[in-house]
């Protein structure tokens, strides 16, 4: 990646290229500092992409703004090197249900009317995996 967050839509995930040029702008800067800090590789790529669920969350192939700062997960709040928890790979588990239903219909995520909280994020998250995969 190259300095001062100006990435290269090849070089950015393919999550990425379909999200917005801030979403991309965030991700590259968090990628390029720890990039500097730790060397490229797979610690650069985490710190980009914890920096990147702060504000944004996963909705199918790409990233949205989630209207909020904060962490998005169990994972990402206990934060550091040790983090406990489990990640929701950029579901916002903080979002309230109603937000996660509005999520699951987008997705057409059928048997969203009955689930509780827990199973629309983990009902996303597979979605978000599918249309990932298929894109």
């Amino acid at each position: 990646m190259p300095k001062k967050g100006q990435a290269k839509k090849s070089e950015l995930p393919s999550t990425l290229q379909k999200s917005s040029a801030k979403a991309q702008r965030t991700f590259a800067k968090a990628h390029d500092s720890a990039a500097s800090s730790y060397g490229e590789g797979e610690r650069a790529h985490r710190v980009a992409y914890s920096a990147l669920k702060h504000s944004y969350e996963k909705v199918g192939d790409h990233w949205e703004d989630k209207g909020h700062k904060g962490p998005s997960d169990e994972r990402a709040r206990s934060g550091g090197p040790n983090a406990r928890g489990r990640s929701a790979e950029g579901v916002d588990t903080q979002a309230t249900k109603k937000h996660l239903m509005d999520i699951a219909r987008r997705l057409d995520i059928r048997g969203r009317s009955t689930m509780n909280k827990g199973e629309l994020v983990d009902a996303i998250m597979k979605a978000n995996r599918k249309e990932s995969r298929t894109s």
